[in-house]
């Protein structure tokens, strides 16, 4: 019994220490503390481990193989819809100037650029409420920046089709030089246009030359511009027989205004600040003031306006081809009296009113051809004939002002030529323009003060400019 009692006890003592093993085992297996778990096989059924909660993750660089960071899912953006920050891929285009010919329109300049008749329109459209197409000027430019190809849109017409993409991106011109107009196209495939005001600076120049043959040809030597050039013809007209008053070694000098665009170039002639005339040693000169009445006028240093009642020469440039007096008459062949003065001039150049006045005839007069009489006062009437057309909106009893242009040069009536033929009638008798006496405007009182202050500050900068030997100077300003 004993032996059998001790080989008992001795496997008893065994399974417990198989059973205390194997708690050990299923305790490491399943301890929280264990980093990595013991990979045993066999000895249990397999359990679903549950995952610990994991924290949201630090911002990732981008990965190397897409180039994308990783993102939250969002919606899907349409098919064509531009994600935000996403560069506009560039569409290439071509900029090309066109300028207006004779009979030109806008549509035939368009279709030159190579724009169909749709679009076209659409552009024309758009110009047509701030401008007045019909008054497009020959040698008008228009800058316009199209398409470099034909593109086709993501949308498609009815009949399924792709949608053209307008080949016009923008146009631009100038129809002034204070003023340029833009069009540009919509993202809904129009046109919207833009009315830019472009500020000029004014400055001052100053020009000063001997008279050789005509004060014409040296001014246009000087650089004068020919707006500038026909204000100081016109302020001499009253006082000067520019056909016989001016002779070689006489003199001129002029102050007036240039206007500049943004890059510095002149673009146009101002007013006429000053000017003077040396005629056989005498100098007659007047400055621009502008007396309580408001209205700019030009007087010499005594206050006397160099306006009279009346203009003797009404024509800018013209050649007098025939004085007041007796002459065979070139047509009919016969002497008889000729109670007006005769200008040769281009057709077509400009006449002006020579007095303010009513319009008291105007149309066809027998001989006289194309014809118009204006009354001045009681006393004074002034008629223009052989005329090749008037200005626009004059009719009999119309006002007109001293300078005003009412007519072209022509040749209509009995008429060898194209010329002005001009008459002063005083009291219904036609008398000789160049030896009438007319009274003119002188100030008074405090016009005369404020005039001669005028010509104070002129003789400055006269002397100042002169000194300094240059075609432009002064302080800029902007108009």
């Amino acid at each position: 019994m004993p032996a059998r009692t001790n080989m008992f006890l001795v496997l008893l003592a065994g399974v417990v220490l198989v059973l205390l093993g194997l708690a050990g085992v299923r305790e490491q297996l399943f301890s929280p503390e264990v980093d990595e778990p013991a990979v045993v096989t066999g000895l249990f059924p397999a359990e679903q481990a549950v995952p610990e909660p994991v924290a949201a993750p630090e911002a990732e660089e981008p990965s190397v193989a897409t180039g994308l960071a990783p993102t939250a899912p969002g919606p899907v953006p349409a098919p064509g819809a531009e994600e935000p920050g996403t560069a506009r891929p560039a569409i290439p285009t071509r900029t090309v100037v066109l300028t207006a010919g004779r009979g030109d329109t806008l549509s035939g300049v368009l279709h030159r650029a190579g724009l169909d008749r749709g679009e076209s329109q659409a552009v024309i459209l758009a110009v047509g409420p701030v401008y007045d197409l019909q008054r497009m000027k020959i040698g008008q430019n228009f800058t316009i920046e199209m398409l470099d190809e034909s593109r086709v849109g993501q949308g498609a017409h009815d009949d399924g089709g792709a949608a053209r993409v307008p080949g016009l991106v923008s146009m631009s011109f100038r129809p002034t030089v204070e003023q340029e107009i833009m069009v540009l196209r919509t993202g809904d495939g129009g046109y919207s246009t833009e009315v830019i005001d472009l500020h000029l600076e004014v400055r001052d120049a100053f020009v000063e030359s001997e008279i050789t043959t005509s004060l014409y040809l040296a001014a246009k030597a000087k650089g004068v511009p020919m707006n500038v050039l026909a204000q100081v013809i016109r302020m001499f007209s009253y006082a000067v027989d520019f056909q016989r008053g001016i002779h070689p070694g006489d003199s001129f000098s002029v102050l007036f205004e240039t206007h500049h665009d943004g890059s510095g170039a002149m673009v146009r002639g101002g007013a006429v600040n000053w000017a003077a005339l040396t005629l056989s040693g005498t100098t007659l000169e007047f400055v621009r003031h502008v007396p309580a009445d408001g209205r700019a006028d030009y007087f010499d240093r005594a206050g006397r306006s160099n306006r009279t009642a009346l203009m003797r020469t009404p024509i800018d440039g013209a050649r007098l081809s025939s004085s007041y007096g007796k002459r065979k008459h070139p047509i009919l062949g016969y002497t008889r009296m000729h109670r007006g003065l005769d200008f040769a001039a281009p057709k077509g150049v400009p006449i002006m009113a020579a007095g303010d006045g009513t319009i008291e005839s105007i149309g066809r007069n027998g001989d006289y051809g194309k014809y118009i009489r204006i009354r001045h006062d009681s006393e004074y009437k002034t008629a223009y004939a052989h005329m090749s057309r008037y200005a626009k909106g004059l009719n009999r009893n119309s006002r007109v002002r001293q300078g005003q242009v009412i007519g072209y040069v022509g040749s209509t009536g009995l008429s060898t030529g194209p010329h002005l033929h001009y008459e002063v009638i005083r009291n219904g008798r036609q008398i000789n323009p160049r030896t009438m006496k007319l009274p003119g405007k002188k100030l008074k009182g405090a016009d005369l003060k404020t005039l001669a202050r005028q010509w104070e500050l002129n003789d400055e900068r006269v002397a100042a400019v002169r000194a300094d030997r240059t075609y432009v100077k002064g302080p800029a300003r902007h108009g």
